[in-house]
């Protein structure tokens, strides 16, 4: 099976490498999480991009992704395993941390992703998610003034794949993006039995283009 992102995986790994975005993202996934010990599972670990970022917070990171051509990279950056994200491999109540960075979009069911991560978590475990914001970005979003975010209504319900963008530099023109409105997004987290106990909004300029959410299972 051939996974979106495997044609791109090269170019991917070149785009997020020392990027300025990636290292706010980075932040937001750090603090959500914490620090900790033990495993932290990346769910759509991609390249391996946010490896170190899940190291500095103490824990040791294991990733699991769809794509084959993206798990080539990210092999050499922490250990890996191809498997979906609504079907992980992992024992039941096993671990204190998993952690989901800019997915959503690409998930074709993000809710059954977040029921699994919930799955596998412990009693008090966390579940860090660091996604493009639902509010503000989009196929429904024109970004291109950094001081307004310009929104075409009849775009914002489409939860389907959207390959409309105002730039054609970014993931979205080569592999489309899902949508969730917002309400969606957190129903994702309290219909799969965790407690979301954080929410922080961040942004490259004046306006927030990712929404970070902490959750925990009771």
């Amino acid at each position: 099976m051939t996974a979106i992102y495997d044609p791109h995986a090269a170019w991917y790994d070149e785009y997020v490498t020392d990027s300025p975005y990636m290292a706010m993202v980075d932040g937001v996934l750090a603090e959500l999480l914490g620090r900790g010990h033990g495993t932290v599972l990346e769910i759509g670990c991609g390249t391996g991009a946010h490896a170190a970022a899940l190291r500095s917070t103490g824990r040791t990171p294991v990733g699991v992704d769809i794509s084959a051509g993206q798990l080539s990279f990210a092999a050499g950056k922490l250990p890996v395993a191809r498997a979906d994200a609504g079907r992980l491999p992992v024992a039941s109540g096993s671990l204190d941390a998993v952690a989901s960075v800019l997915i959503h979009t690409d998930v074709p069911d993000y809710r059954a992703a977040v029921r699994e991560a919930a799955r596998v978590l412990r009693p008090g475990g966390v579940l860090a998610h660091v996604g493009v914001h639902p509010c503000f970005t989009g196929a429904f979003s024109d970004r291109s003034d950094p001081d307004r975010v310009i929104i075409t209504s009849e775009l914002y319900g489409h939860t389907g794949v959207s390959f409309h963008a105002w730039t054609s530099e970014g993931v979205r023109a080569r592999v489309g993006a899902r949508h969730l409105p917002v309400s969606d997004l957190v129903n994702a987290f309290l219909d799969a039995g965790l407690t979301v106990d954080r929410l922080t909004e961040r942004g490259m300029g004046p306006l927030p283009d990712v929404l970070g959410i902490s959750a925990r299972k009771a």
